[in-house]
């Protein structure tokens, strides 16, 4: 048999007529993993396959999304050509009739309302060029004030909490390349084997080298694992957990003295806020027994090196931002940061969820990661832009407040790139998903750039066909903060466009062409650098030509002779006074977290499955893919199935106070017995953004995805025969 295959793949190799090689970087998490798509012209068709790159971030590794990701561009849904909604049905119309379109209806809706009454929905998948040129595009092509991305539900609560503690955020304050050598790690609320496959070796050779690693998780993951100790707490638990860590710190002395008296401010007020605390409040409110707290707290303190990496089941709650404080305050406390082998990471979820944040898409930020209401600041972008420091508009709001006020009725159009918000990935999409879909069919004018009809491009009015990774080059920040670049070179079919060249088109029929008179990716890197150059994140030093070079910067790099910055916080912090800021945090949010009751007697928390991204419009357009995970499901302990009477694989309806969705079940005696698993990439019936609330981390808007309380049952009512 086996020389049978042999024999058959010589045979089609031998029919091979030509062979061209695409470089290219994969579309899919934030590792960014380089790769090549290799094209064989066969005597009558074309096969496609992608291979590994090697490169300094993944070192060739590509995980199953990564060796698939071909598929979606390539597929038969991909939309080709502009598309405008006629009598409810999507119609082919020329670029021309497009622009003339959007003039018409931004025209007519802004002189009727106002410059704010359109808005600009972003995305963390585009390239830093596009959000670069995307936030420009709101604040000088439109004047509107509301401009954000999806990447605020996800990564905003560790920035939040990394700038407020340390003066800065960057991904990691490290480089991937320690991670192998550090003592103890500690992972909470990441899923990196599912969610990120390719940084795995880097903690499963920390492994090897002796370093002892502590996960936090609710559920056994692949990531548990590679555990020395997992901390299965409830979950929302994770603030006081890491006060019960920090508690055993601090009364068994495993403090670095020296570092909190030289560099860092606030120690002794969360020592006194501490020492009020109970462990037995703490150990009942978390779920975590005593001597496995004191176990984690022993070995990070006494361990010379270690570092804790946080990503979204600590971050995206109501209380998010101080969870990761909290575990900082740890971290702080026995001074290990700024040092070799010593450090945090944000474990980030999306492509380009780093790169995406720094230059100009969130509603309070202008590029370089500079204030929106900082004066100096405004005055630097104005002078980049060549407008006037007042005509450049004030702060916005966060994503899901945009379509609050889409709701209200206050932002009447819409312009999206990249993103779906009315479906269920708690890292890209909205909560009370039933509410999200009212607002925008609520829209007098959507217009969505996208590959295919995703959930959300159905409701537009106007949909414009937009590159993918393939075929759009430019740059991407990856999980360290690595600035690379992504060359693409594959031709595009159709009448597909960069979204950076759509910006400038659309720019143009506006009358600011001035503005945007861009005509490739490096030309508006050219600017970003400008425009960065002097703010925290500075790319002013990096080329196009030092990326090829040297396959990746990490920022800041100030200058052409700069390397990059390897590692944060060695000498100073970024605060005006060079020191770390910690923080009481309470055990109790200040926005309520949703509460188990006798009518909703379960916790629902949510996550990622290897096989799916976001909400998975592309790889579900991958057989491969899809295949593997071709429906949703619960995951559920068999004893809590048991009680409410219910069967493996069966059909299984969960409620919360906000909705309702059908799943399958699927027994786990890895997850907690009060608790219930659901992925999010999926819609209509199975979305279970459906059952989450509308409330936010009042400090960064973060959702509180990770925190349902739920009552499930089988779908199907069982005969009493």
């Amino acid at each position: 048999m086996t020389e049978m295959l042999l024999k058959y793949f010589r045979e089609q190799q031998k029919q091979v007529e030509t062979e061209r090689i695409y470089n290219t970087q994969c579309p899919y998490c934030s590792m960014q993993c380089k790769m090549q798509l290799v094209e064989q012209t066969h005597v009558k068709r074309k096969t496609y396959k992608t291979i590994g790159r090697d490169n300094p971030t993944s070192q060739g590794r590509l995980c199953i999304k990564g060796m698939n990701a071909h598929q979606h561009p390539l597929h038969k849904d991909r939309i080709q050509y502009p598309l405008l909604k006629v009598n409810g049905e999507f119609v082919k119309i020329s670029w021309r009739e497009a622009l003339d379109y959007i003039k018409e209806h931004v025209t007519e809706i802004q002189e009727k309302n106002g410059a704010d009454a359109l808005g600009v929905y972003g995305s963390a998948s585009i390239t830093n060029e596009e959000a670069y040129l995307l936030g420009k595009f709101a604040r000088v092509a439109l004047k509107t004030k509301y401009i954000d991305y999806n990447g605020r539900l996800c990564m905003s609560a560790a920035a939040s909490a990394a700038s407020k503690t340390f003066g800065m955020d960057r991904g990691f304050t490290n480089s991937l390349q320690e991670i192998p050598f550090t003592e103890c790690i500690m992972l909470a609320g990441t899923n990196i084997a599912e969610c990120q496959p390719t940084i795995m070796p880097y903690f499963e050779k920390a492994k090897e080298n002796g370093a002892f690693i502590i996960a936090i998780d609710p559920r056994e993951t692949g990531t548990t694992k590679i555990a020395d100790l997992h901390l299965k707490l409830k979950p929302g638990s994770d603030a006081a957990l890491a006060n019960g860590i920090l508690k055993v710190i601090i009364e068994e002395n495993y403090l670095d003295e020296r570092f909190l008296q030289e560099r860092v401010n606030g120690f002794e007020e969360v020592m006194q806020y501490v020492a009020s605390l109970e462990f037995s409040v703490i150990e009942e409110k978390t779920g975590v027994p005593l001597e496995k707290m004191y176990q984690a707290a022993r070995m990070f303190g006494q361990r010379e090196t270690g570092m804790i990496f946080t990503a979204r089941g600590v971050e995206q709650q109501t209380d998010g931002s101080a969870a990761v404080r909290n575990f900082l305050n740890i971290l702080l406390s026995v001074g290990k940061i700024g040092k070799p082998r010593c450090g945090y990471g944000a474990i980030t979820g999306q492509g380009n969820g780093q790169g995406a944040r720094e230059h100009g898409q969130k509603a309070d930020q202008l590029p370089g990661y500079r204030s929106i209401e900082n004066h100096e600041h405004r005055m630097y972008i104005a002078d980049v832009w060549n407008i006037e420091e007042k005509d450049l508009p004030r702060k916005g709001v966060s994503a899901y407040e945009m379509i609050e006020k889409i709701h209200d009725g206050e932002i009447k159009g819409l312009f999206l790139v990249c993103s779906n918000p009315t479906v269920s990935n708690p890292t890209v999409s909205n909560p009370n998903a039933n509410f999200v879909k009212k607002a925008f069919e609520k829209l007098e004018f959507l217009v969505v750039a996208d590959l295919f009809e995703s959930e959300t491009a159905k409701l537009a009015n106007l949909i414009l066909p937009a590159s993918s990774y393939l075929e759009d080059e430019g740059t991407m920040t990856n999980v360290e903060g690595r600035v690379t670049l992504r060359e693409a070179s594959f031709p595009r079919r159709g009448e597909i466009k960069h979204d950076w060249e759509i910006l400038c088109e659309i720019a143009k029929v506006l009358g600011k062409e001035e503005y945007f008179s861009f005509s490739s990716a490096e030309e508006i890197f050219n600017e970003l650098r400008i425009a960065s150059k002097g703010g925290i994140a500075d790319y002013s030093g990096i080329t196009y030509e030092r990326l090829r070079a040297e396959k990746g910067i990490l920022w800041p790099c100030r200058s052409l002779t700069d390397k990059g910055t390897e590692r944060l916080f060695e000498t100073r912090f970024a605060h005006s006074d060079g020191k770390a800021m910690m923080v009481p945090v309470s055990n109790q949010a200040i926005v309520p977290k949703a509460k188990i009751t006798k009518k909703y007697p379960l916790y629902l928390t949510t996550g990622r499955v290897v096989s799916h991204y976001l909400t998975g419009v592309q790889t579900r357009k991958s057989a491969s893919l899809s295949a593997r995970n071709f429906e949703s499901f619960m995951e559920i302990h068999p004893s809590t199935a048991k009680k409410y009477e219910i069967s493996n694989q069966e059909l299984v309806q969960i409620e919360s106070s906000y909705g309702r969705i059908v799943v399958r079940s699927k027994f786990s005696e890895g997850i907690r017995p009060d608790t219930v698993f659901v992925p999010f990439h999926w819609a209509d019936s199975q979305n279970v953004n459906n059952l989450v609330s509308e409330k936010l981390d009042p400090a960064c808007k973060m959702p509180g995805f990770k925190v349902s309380a739920v009552n499930i049952s089988p779908s199907v009512k069982r005969s009493s025969y």
